[in-house]
């Protein structure tokens, strides 16, 4: 699953997919270099047979995940993000797909 968001100016770039074991952290990273200063970076969740879902927005810095445990990092010139997931479980199964 791959994925290109344009609005008006911001794009993003994913990696296609990536796969974990269950209880064994994984990093699904985004790259959005055309970020304006005022943009927030999204990360939605969808799961099987259910809408998107929004886990955590940023617009700097690190910010923690409950649920699922994780945490999202915003890079220092915040053209690029990773959502890293502590203990994905089946359930988590899901596309991950960000936004700004």
């Amino acid at each position: 699953f791959s994925m290109a968001v344009a609005t008006g100016r911001a794009q993003v770039q994913q990696e296609p997919s990536a796969e974990t074991a269950e209880g064994t952290e994984i990093s699904i990273n985004c790259s959005h270099p055309n970020i304006q200063i005022s943009d927030f970076i999204l990360w939605y969740r969808l799961l099987p047979g259910q809408g998107p879902e929004l886990l955590v927005s940023g617009h700097k810095g690190i910010k923690a995940l409950s649920d699922p445990p994780g945490r999202l990092s915003v890079a220092a010139d915040r053209r690029s993000s990773v959502l890293w997931l502590a203990r994905p479980r089946r359930g988590n199964a899901a596309v991950y797909y960000c936004a700004v």
